[in-house]
């Protein structure tokens, strides 16, 4: 135990848990599920899987209607979570209707 932790230990991290309170989350900003996918106005944005002891997430580059360009993450945490959908809410910000 390092003395910089102040004995505080993190929860241990569950990927099945995360994945629901994360599909939560995205329904909550508009999104609708689809075959793994959420998507805006038929547009995808976001996907999340659970692969061992992790999420498996990406967000796209720029909604477009065909193929994404898909940037992966890997969550492990809960902070990652939070850190991923706040990045997704800053993107839908920065896209705003314009784009989609």
């Amino acid at each position: 135990m390092n003395d910089d932790d102040f004995g505080f230990v993190p929860p241990p991290f569950r990927p099945d848990e995360a994945l629901q309170r994360l599909r939560r989350e995205l329904r909550a900003l508009g999104l609708t599920e689809r075959e793994g996918r959420f998507e805006r106005r038929g547009s995808a944005i976001a996907r999340a899987a659970i692969d061992g002891a992790v999420l498996q997430a990406a967000l796209v580059r720029r909604p477009v209607r065909g193929s994404p360009e898909w940037q992966p993450r890997t969550l492990g945490s809960s902070a990652q979570v939070r850190d991923f959908v706040a990045e997704l809410k800053q993107r839908l910000a920065a896209w705003g209707d314009a784009e989609d």
